[in-house]
């Protein structure tokens, strides 16, 4: 019998339970420890954010789905790996603690959202919020009405999203949320009454974290750049981009760009992504050592199979991570945010003051159900007493971005930008990095259809229900 553990039921973990159980008979076990009692599904948390989706919507109980399909449920927080002895110490919201032994081990944990990273940053500290959990999209919501319900009584309010951290990702997370805010004043018969402001540490306006996207369209090479800077004149959005966000205060925003130049942005209501780095998780060895350096980055993010430490210029293809394998402990798996890329997509950028300005890899959604994937297939080789043999890089990886600019189905509209790979890829792709003939973007109501159509289907394929594995990752 094998056991294998996964430690976080994001898109990844839950991708990898479902497939594992899927694949390997009653006589091995999975189990699943997490800290919270629900599964969320974090696209849809841009619509309530602002107030158009109630919270339950995107969200459904775990521990049915595990009853259903033989998967052993923890609720409690992972603190510390031991993999020479291979169990993960847990503790439960009692403070009990308990060893959970594995023979096979996948790191699912999705981020840890520092906004200790940013001095004054996010809704702990009453001033910024954020969209990254259930819990906080509520308080953003809350904070979002109440900037509406002065807005209705004749008052002007100053809204401003984007990234509140130099390295912060998660720009397409944002980008919503501001598109979502502009079409729920105008709803509202309220636009005239805020001025909207993008702030971001993208090198250019449309990066997104992945260098920006181009596509061909009736001949004409598009360029991400030129689609946001056209959406946002439609929308009478202001930006400012190569920002890092130095300090937030109650309604002030400090900043730093890439020319060294400071300055503040006043605010009445501001979501800031924060910076993403490694769940706060503590690797021992036998001896009671520290080993965390070893296994991880310097953010936190397991090192699995790539190739680390090269510099941006000279990253290849094959420099990315293939099976999510740690070279050190091959029974450790690392999947979804959890794994340390071997650098960013998009160009990095320091300042003349040392100031890290870079957009960095996106991790979430497809590339996230992706890599839970591959990792369970990996380990189901293993069981069978193969060499792990499934590899997906993320140069190898499509990616897709459904953008939502307006939530109705009847009259809203989405972005849409579809890309091939993920990360670019020069050797095969050298004008571009990626194949221009599948990399595609749009805008219109077909874009809402989509996006409200993967709420649906993708909640249906978390919960395993018939049917589930031929809805792709």
């Amino acid at each position: 019998m094998a056991r294998i553990v996964i430690i976080g039921a994001g898109f990844s973990g839950q991708t990898a339970a479902l497939y594992l159980r899927k694949k390997l008979g009653d006589e091995h076990q999975v189990t699943m420890i997490n800290p919270w009692p629900r599964f969320t599904y974090i696209p849809s948390l841009v619509w309530v954010g602002i107030g158009r989706m109630e919270p339950d919507k995107p969200m459904f109980e775990l521990e049915p789905v595990y009853d259903k399909m033989g998967i052993e449920f923890k609720m409690a927080w992972a603190r510390e790996i031991h993999p020479d002895e291979q169990y993960v110490l847990t503790e439960d919201k009692h403070g009990k603690q308990e060893k959970v032994d594995y023979d096979y081990l996948i790191n699912a944990t999705g981020p840890h959202l520092n906004f200790e990273g940013t001095p004054g940053l996010g809704p702990d500290h009453g001033t910024s919020q954020s969209i990254c959990n259930i819990h906080h999209a509520k308080m953003a919501r809350d904070a979002y009405l109440e900037s509406v319900k002065r807005m209705e009584k004749g008052e002007k309010q100053k809204i401003l999203v984007g990234t509140g951290h130099g390295t912060a990702t998660c720009q397409g997370a944002a980008l919503e949320y501001i598109t979502n805010i502009h079409n729920d004043l105008v709803k509202r018969g309220l636009r005239n009454k805020a001025q909207i402001m993008w702030l971001s540490n993208e090198p250019k306006l449309g990066d997104l974290g992945v260098g920006g996207v181009s596509a061909k369209k009736h001949g004409y090479i598009m360029q991400s750049e030129s689609f946001m800077k056209s959406l946002f004149a439609e929308q009478e959005i202001y930006y400012q981009i190569q920002s890092s966000v130095q300090k937030v205060e109650k309604d002030k925003v400090h900043w730093e760009n890439l020319q060294g130049e400071q300055g503040e942005i006043e605010y009445d209501f501001a979501m800031l992504i924060p910076q993403f780095q490694g769940a706060r998780l503590k690797y021992v060895d036998r001896d009671g050592n520290d080993i965390t350096a070893k296994l991880t980055n310097p953010g936190g993010f397991m090192l699995v199979d790539g190739i680390y430490e090269k510099k941006w210029e000279d990253l290849k293809s094959s420099d990315w991570p293939a099976t999510y394998q740690s070279p050190l402990y091959k029974n450790m798996f690392a999947a979804g945010i959890a794994f340390a890329p071997p650098g960013p997509i998009s160009q990095p950028f320091v300042n003349k003051n040392g100031v890290q300005i870079t957009a960095t890899p996106p991790r979430t959604g497809m590339a996230a159900g992706i890599t839970g994937r591959v990792v369970a297939e990996n380990i189901i080789d293993m069981i069978n007493g193969k060499e792990p043999s499934h590899h997906e890089r993320m140069t190898e990886m499509p990616g897709a971005c459904i953008a939502s600019i307006n939530k109705s189905v009847w009259n809203g509209s989405a972005a849409s930008i579809l890309m091939y790979p993920v990360a670019k890829d020069y050797e095969r792709y050298p004008d571009y990095g990626r194949d221009l003939s599948t990399n595609h973007m749009e805008i219109g109501l077909a874009g809402a259809w989509v996006k409200r159509i993967l709420h649906t289907m993708f909640i249906y394929k978390m919960k395993g229900n018939p049917g589930w594995s031929l809805i792709p990752e």
